[in-house]
């Protein structure tokens, strides 16, 4: 690409997409035109047949081309929900294919990570899952290598767990396009208060208190982090307290002075998360939900999902689906 060639990019949005990754993106290419004096970046909105698209926030957007006229494009990063399918799968994922083979790069923001993923396009790739897609997308996707960190930037894909994310992935494309002058003054711009590359992790909440994982004091983290790992095979609280060198009765004190919550009933918590996103964003049975979170019977799981959210599965699923299901299909969420 010669120095005064400018870099194409485009957004594939399907129904229901984050509005607001869009404009993370696109905002600050906008701002690195302005600051660098000349059109370094354009754009084009993409859909599947050049249709009309309604955002998650019910804001319509008219896309400028159709996936098939998509060539030139050096990026193309897919933007939508976690249900999110093409209309036409074999043509639409063959045109992806297709331009991923003749150099440009492919990526995804939050959602969109699931409809690039059904397409084959990140097998062999390390890809960046928002906090709240995790358990969904290491259903569907268990051989894809998932991140927690806020970027996965490969040589052919990129990808970001949601809008902040995004507009750090849009850092990154100014910084190596116009330097790390040009991308910080950008950053400045919109007061984003730190730019933030990869092997940076996303930040989650945790239950029942303002602060966020990475706040927690480190013998809780590394308790929380225990929790996380054995979701699916309960872990005994003794072992996680041998495990992060306290007592039991340390570990129970230290933890509800953190978290408002006892070791217990907070691995309860976190375990019914998990559930609820997998009813959320997956298809699986109760059963299969019961067994993903620890449980032998989906009559088990139903009694703890109940106590810590006040609904049981069955009637949050249904509540859920009254907006995402259209002809019998999980619907993009709003």
């Amino acid at each position: 690409m010669t120095r005064d060639e400018i870099i194409q990019l485009g957004f594939l949005i399907f129904p229901g997409f984050p509005m607001a990754c869009l404009t993370s993106m696109i905002e600050p290419l906008r701002a690195a035109n302005e600051i660098a004096g000349k059109t370094a970046f354009g754009w084009k909105l993409v859909s599947e047949e050049g249709q009309r698209v309604e955002a998650s926030a019910k804001v319509w957007f008219e896309p400028d081309l159709a996936l098939e006229a998509c060539d030139g494009l050096a990026y193309l990063f897919l933007l939508s929900g976690p249900s999110s399918r093409f209309d036409q799968p074999v043509p639409s994922d063959g045109k992806l294919r297709k331009l991923a083979r003749h150099g440009a790069v492919i990526g995804a923001v939050s959602g969109g990570i699931f409809p690039l993923a059904r397409s084959g396009l990140l097998d062999g790739h390390k890809t960046s899952v928002h906090w709240c897609y995790e358990a969904a997308f290491a259903a569907e996707f268990p051989k894809i290598e998932a991140t927690e960190d806020v970027m996965a930037l490969g040589r052919r894909r990129m990808t970001a767990s949601g809008a902040a994310a995004a507009f750090d992935l849009s850092l990154h494309l100014i910084e190596e396009a116009l330097g790390a002058g040009v991308a910080t003054e950008v950053a400045c711009w919109f007061q984003h208060p730190l730019v933030r590359g990869q092997g940076i992790t996303q930040r989650k909440p945790t239950f029942a208190t303002a602060s966020t994982n990475d706040m927690l004091p480190d013998v809780i983290r590394q308790a929380v982090d225990l929790f996380a790992e054995n979701l699916e095979d309960p872990i005994n609280i003794a072992d996680v307290a041998e495990a992060v060198g306290v007592s039991v009765r340390q570990l129970e004190r230290l933890f509800y002075k953190a978290t408002g919550k006892t070791p217990f009933h907070y691995y309860k918590a976190l375990r019914m998360h998990k559930a609820r996103q997998l009813l959320h964003y997956s298809k699986d049975s109760m059963g299969q939900i019961a067994i993903a979170v620890g449980y032998s019977t989906a009559s088990a799981m139903s009694k703890t999902y109940i106590d810590v959210f006040g609904i049981s599965p069955q009637d949050d699923r249904k509540k859920v689906n009254m907006f995402r299901v259209r002809d019998n299909t999980i619907a993009p969420p709003a």
